[in-house]
């Protein structure tokens, strides 16, 4: 990360009162972003791009100093707070910007930052495509690991005449820019994480089919329709499995998955990237995975990465149980198996950790994807089908559109089986004595 430009400091004195201002402050914290407005033009030839951000927040605490950002590579060119010129910093892998006084608890504020550069990650260019996957906090101002403050997403994309668009949202309009660009303009319908924040340009090729009042969108630029028909051919039955199981329809009432050259395997809100390297007729987890996350990790969305386990040992689950669907218990059976060999390995390393451990460790994602996985099976071999799956249903209704933790899960488990499973959820999720939702096992 760079350190574009600091406020000059006159004197030792005050650069020391400066600090705790500036720097003592995490990314996100002490603020609740409402929405991202973002006028961006990617430049396919110099692989860089240019922005205007208008971020609407509001204060969580009593004498905001600053808001501080995640840090990136981008050249900030001007800020203001409610049209008051403001100074950034970026130190410490943050961007920070010092308020002219202190917020209040609960009082808005509207911030307009101008910037440029060449994204260090996140952004893919090739021959005439840039795509986005992941790391939207590294093209635009805005905080990574805050996954439950959701905001609604307002992109303007500058798009090179003849190319196509998809983005997080949906398309609610074309313009043109002075510079004989169309403007596509996108957004969201409802608040989502700033991970979950995507677009693409290019030449894509696109197909529209229906299912049950959805819109289901293939879009490529290495695959011809009937390609990408065969290769999505299942969706359809996805999303009715899915909706049986969540106990409502897509979040959104569209989603549209975008075929891409290697081996990308990405959730974004409403819609997917898929590499055509996981393009396997025989197995199809890339496909039915990602499109898990629209319900689990999109719509319910954990509250921090503690719960991240909410997300993909869902997902993870979900591609078993689809599998159980299609080809019968063996299909179950198998993917069970490879979370089961994936798991022991970590634990005969030493690695095990309760699913909702707040730390850092080696083997996360195995716990977070397969013994999150895992654990969801033991739950229903406990429950039965009926039960298991009530308790799914009303864990998703309840949460839509919203944040959770490891308690909220339980809860509604327990609300739709009538049982009291505290101590298996301390087994599994907190820790041995943790069935009130505090771990013995922090860092």
């Amino acid at each position: 990360m760079h350190c574009r430009f600091l406020p000059f400091v006159a004197a030792v004195s005050a650069l020391v009162a400066a600090v705790p201002v500036c720097f003592a402050a995490k990314p996100g914290q002490g603020f609740h972003v409402l929405r991202y407005e973002l006028e961006l033009t990617p430049n396919l030839e110099t692989k860089s791009i240019s922005g205007t951000e208008v971020i609407k927040f509001s204060s969580t605490a009593d004498g905001l100093k600053a808001i501080v950002f995640s840090g990136n590579a981008l050249m900030i060119d001007s800020a203001t707070l409610d049209g008051k010129r403001v100074e950034v910093s970026t130190a410490h892998h943050t961007v920070s910007i010092d308020l002219p006084e202190p917020l209040q608890k609960s009082k808005a504020g509207t911030l307009h930052i101008e910037y440029h550069g060449i994204p260090k990650q996140g952004m893919t260019f090739a021959s005439g495509s840039v795509v986005t996957s992941y790391a939207a906090c590294d093209w635009m101002i805005c905080s990574e690991d805050t996954s439950g403050d959701k905001a609604i997403f307002d992109l303007n994309l500058h798009v090179p005449a003849g190319m196509t668009s998809v983005a997080s949202g949906k398309q609610i309009g074309r313009s043109k820019d002075k510079d004989g660009r169309e403007i596509h303009h996108w957004r969201t319908s409802m608040p989502y994480s700033t991970y979950l924040y995507d677009f693409a340009i290019g030449k894509f090729t696109s197909t529209t089919s229906r299912q049950d009042g959805v819109d289901l969108v293939y879009m490529s630029d290495v695959a011809s329709v009937p390609e990408m028909q065969t290769a999505f051919q299942e969706t359809a039955s996805m999303v009715k499995f899915l909706t049986e199981k969540a106990g409502m329809g897509l979040p959104a009432k569209s989603y549209t998955q975008l075929l891409v050259a290697g081996d990308e395997a990405q959730e974004a809100a409403t819609y997917s990237i898929i590499g055509k390297d996981n393009i396997d007729p025989q197995d199809d987890w890339a496909i039915i995975h990602e499109l898990s996350h629209q319900w689990w990790g999109n719509s319910i969305t954990c509250a921090t990465w503690k719960d991240f386990w909410l997300n993909e040992g869902f997902a993870t689950y979900m591609t078993a149980a689809w599998k159980q669907h299609q080809h019968g218990q063996s299909g179950y059976d198998q993917e069970m198996t490879v979370a089961r060999t994936r798991y022991d390995a970590v634990k005969a390393k030493g690695l095990d950790k309760p699913l909702a451990f707040p730390g850092e460790y080696k083997g996360r994602q195995v716990i977070q994807y397969s013994k999150g996985a895992l654990f969801l099976d033991h739950l229903r071999t406990l429950l039965g089908d009926d039960l298991f799956w009530s308790g799914i249903r009303t864990y998703t209704r309840e949460h839509a559109g919203g944040t959770v933790t490891s308690i909220d899960f339980e809860r509604s488990m327990e609300k739709a089986s009538g049982r009291d499973l505290s101590t298996v959820f301390a087994e599994w999720v907190f820790g041995n004595d943790s069935a009130n939702g505090t771990t013995t096992n922090s860092n």
